[in-house]
């Protein structure tokens, strides 16, 4: 099925496989999850992503997820997609907003409070079209963008005491 829905992203093609469920319904195989999915804006952006980190960049989909539920101050939040090391420790989370949406202050704000609870090295913001990512220093505190996501045996973890 060829996408008539969603506009060409700034990432390389990706092998979907969508299906339509009759009624206007669209869904997408996520395979991380492992299971069909509803094809929004914003999961156009994710499996497209996903897929190159893992077909590009050498991500093993076996240290991804997506979807990780995390509590934050007593609420239940969603992880849009979190990046494992090999020891099982969370590296990087990654933020997805669909291809219409403007990359603001408050996204980056959002992907900060999952940090206070993952604390991980890397945070990726993408919308498909413009793609930010951050490595975090904890001591001493700041962070640095960096120009090109990092392939996975690139990564470091970061040791907090």
């Amino acid at each position: 099925m060829t996408n008539k829905i969603y506009p060409e992203l700034n990432l390389p093609p990706a092998p979907l496989r969508i299906q339509s469920c009759g009624e206007g319904v669209v869904k997408v195989f996520d395979f991380l999850r492992k299971k069909y999915v509803a094809l929004t804006p914003e999961e156009w952006v994710r499996q497209h992503f996903t897929s190159h980190l893992v077909n590009t960049l050498g991500y093993p989909a076996g240290l991804m997820a997506n979807e990780v539920p995390l509590t934050l101050n007593g609420t239940q939040r969603r992880c849009d997609t979190v990046v494992y090391d090999r020891n099982a420790t969370p590296l990087m989370i990654i933020e997805y907003k669909a291809p219409s949406v403007i990359i603001t202050q408050e996204t980056f704000n959002q992907i900060a409070r999952y940090n206070l609870v993952l604390k991980v090295r890397y945070l990726i913001v993408s919308n498909g079209l413009n793609h930010y990512c951050c490595e975090i220093n904890y001591d001493p505190p700041g962070y640095k963008f960096i120009e090109n996501i990092p392939l996975y045996d690139n990564l470091t973890t970061i040791n907090i005491k």
